[in-house]
């Protein structure tokens, strides 16, 4: 969501001009990975403010869940990871075509905006900018782009056993108190409350080692089937030894074995999560797609697709309390604001989500199509 996967060759364009249709060269197997996660990002916030249960208990809940909205939440979980990794893989390919001073600067500006974004764009369009201030994901990779833009500077071999290192060993320090760091941090400034749910450890190191992995990807593709299996059956293999990798060690049953840790995220949350979506994208990369496909619209906007979808989902739960209510009501499921009886099925709610993903796709496709035509300075923050 961070750093598209494109290299700009220098066009010299001041803005406002248009660029020749030739200025970018995108990666699409990377694009069609990230729309992907998108749309399935869509699905987890759909969730949160239209389905009854979310109202009413976590979809973990071992005691309450059920399979379906157990791996409705679960099958999302492969967002954030695949946000970081491909926004690693993005920072290396755009070094393709830029000094490693031009990269540094451009990824603590970035950072330093999506912090900006996250804590005020992304948080009105949450909960109307009312309760605690609840930072998430925007603010992670905002802070991850930001150690990346020193961390380039190191040998790539380095930078790549350094961050390995650190997503297979950080776990040995969940039992150091670090909160916002290494452990969700809830702090009290100002008599108000502040939540950091995305730590710097190990988010930052996942950055990282899409960074390095855009070596592989652009120099031995097929090495990454074979990455991808070997990462997931490390998942399983360490999930079932059941002594390290995660702090909750399950207790039987699939749906145990699959509760792993997001906030930080576990060793065992990234090998389930980073490595099919290894796998996916070597099968992507086989593959030609037509230009207007869905995933790679949605892939080639992933910032200007995550903020409008949060104000789209959102005000469409107002207008429909108020069709329902005959009148407008609060709907804050993050505060527990919502009006009595309110929330619809899980089959009406993946009705709500694909409505919604089909109403960005034509927005989508006009902001694409504006990026590629011009190079205005403020779309390069969008």
């Amino acid at each position: 969501m961070g750093i598209a996967s494109e290299g700009r060759a220098g066009s010299g364009l001041r803005g406002g001009e248009k660029k020749p249709p030739d200025v970018t060269n995108r990666i699409q197997s990377v694009d069609a990975l990230r729309g992907l996660i998108m749309i399935v990002m869509a699905l987890d916030h759909t969730r949160d403010f239209f389905h009854a249960a979310a109202m009413q208990f976590q979809p973990e809940d071992l005691a309450r869940t059920t399979a379906a909205i157990f791996f409705t939440r679960w099958i999302t979980h492969f967002c954030a990871p695949v946000f970081m990794f491909t926004a690693g893989m993005g920072a290396f390919f755009w070094l393709r075509k830029h000094t490693k001073k031009e990269l540094s600067a451009f990824l603590w500006k970035r950072g330093l905006w999506l912090v900006v974004l996250d804590v005020t764009v992304v948080r009105f369009a949450m909960t109307w900018g009312q309760g605690p201030l609840l930072i998430n994901v925007l603010w992670g990779l905002g802070w991850a782009m930001i150690v990346l833009a020193l961390l380039i500077h190191l040998p790539l071999r380095v930078l790549a056993v350094f961050s390995v290192a650190v997503i297979a060993l950080h776990n040995l320090a969940d039992g150091v108190s670090l909160p916002g760091l290494h452990q969700l941090g809830v702090f009290q400034i100002h008599g108000g409350m502040v939540v950091i749910s995305y730590t710097l450890i190990p988010w930052f190191a996942v950055m990282a080692a899409g960074f390095c992995f855009g070596e592989i990807f652009t120099k031995h593709k097929s090495w990454m089937p074979a990455i991808g299996l070997s990462l997931t059956a490390a998942f399983f293999i360490i999930r079932g030894i059941n002594i390290y990798g995660d702090p909750a060690p399950w207790s039987g049953g699939v749906l145990s074995f699959l509760r792993v840790n997001k906030y930080p995220p576990s060793l065992d949350f990234l090998l389930m999560t980073l490595g099919p979506a290894i796998v996916l994208l070597s099968l992507l990369d086989k593959i030609q797609l037509r230009p207007k496909n869905p995933l790679l619209i949605f892939g080639r906007v992933p910032l200007f697709y995550f903020l409008v979808h949060l104000y789209v989902i959102h005000l469409l739960a107002v207008v429909l309390t108020w069709i329902r209510y005959g009148k407008l009501v609060p709907v804050n499921p993050l505060l527990s604001i919502f009006p009595e009886g309110y929330g619809y099925s899980l089959g009406m709610t993946y009705l709500i989500w694909i409505g919604i993903v089909a109403l960005l796709y034509p927005l989508c496709v006009w902001f694409a199509g504006l990026k590629q035509r011009r190079d205005d300075w403020w779309l390069r923050y969008l």
